[in-house]
């Protein structure tokens, strides 16, 4: 049968696929709009399939906070290159990831992707359909929450880095602020863990050896191996764990210090640090 330019404006209003795509997939289904929505979603599913492997180094970093302060969440929503992270239809796409996430609350990524949208298909298979659309690798990368007494956002202005800092013992007092500056702090800084006790063992043995290389190699007596590489440790836990950092904003101050300052036993119970391409 005739395919007309109304017939295949229909679909692509129906669809978001491009013009051809929908010309190709009306005359395949030989005018038969639902069959021709089919054949669509199977474009997606094999650039899905054959993309799979490619490299998703853009995309964006959404954060929300629960009205209570007491709850966050944050996705990152990626894709291959920069100029589809800027589509209205992949932005509308990680919106709606995020508030997916927000609604049901589930527990994993795997969970979130089988959310069941408005027209009762999966959030998977919305995105393998904009892969259809786009011709790119789509794929939620990160999904995390944090739960605290307070929890607090950063966005990074890049749109493709996001942070949520969950405090306790925050005993009434006004924390907002201090947690921004905490939050930009983890941004900046990427701390591997909130103190010493959070590295994982496989970190600090392989920091040893490398502080027990580096001082025999500076000719260190055997001897004294092991204590010069337990002192560059205890340095390696001043850089990159959280509570122990140096304060951007104020040298003179840890994190830990800041965090007393501003309320006793206030601390930082976790945190999150979401970032698409480094």
């Amino acid at each position: 049968m005739a395919i007309t330019a109304q017939d295949v404006n229909k679909l692509r209003q129906e669809t978001g696929a491009g013009m051809m795509d929908c010309k190709k997939a009306l005359t395949e289904a030989n005018g038969d709009f639902e069959a021709a929505k089919d054949i669509l979603r199977k474009q997606g599913q094999k650039i899905a399939s054959k993309r799979a492997d490619n490299a998703t180094s853009e995309g964006v970093v959404l954060t929300q906070v629960s009205e209570d302060g007491t709850t966050g969440k944050v996705v990152a929503l990626a894709c291959e290159t920069e100029p589809v992270s800027k589509v209205e239809d992949f932005q509308n796409l990680a919106n709606a990831v995020l508030q997916a996430a927000v609604t049901t609350n589930a527990t994993s990524k795997e969970e979130l992707l089988a959310t069941p949208q408005a027209d009762g298909r999966s959030l998977q298979d919305h995105i393998t359909d904009l892969m259809g659309k786009i011709g790119e690798k789509i794929d939620v990368v990160s999904y995390e929450t944090v739960s605290a007494d307070k929890v607090v956002a950063y966005n990074h202005s890049n749109g493709k880095l996001g942070v949520l800092v969950g405090l306790s013992n925050t005993n009434g007092t006004e924390v907002e602020e201090v947690g921004k500056d905490i939050a930009m702090q983890i941004a900046a800084m990427k701390p591997i863990a909130l103190d010493k006790d959070g590295v994982d063992s496989a970190t600090v043995e392989r920091e040893i050896e490398v502080g027990k290389e580096q001082a025999r190699a500076e000719g260190k007596p055997e001897q004294m191996l092991e204590k010069i590489a337990l002192g560059k440790l205890n340095k390696f836990y001043k850089e990159n764990t959280l509570l122990n950092q140096e304060f951007v904003k104020d040298s003179s101050l840890t994190i830990s210090q800041l965090l007393e300052k501003t309320s006793k036993g206030l601390t930082v119970s976790e945190f999150k640090r979401v970032a698409i391409g480094g």
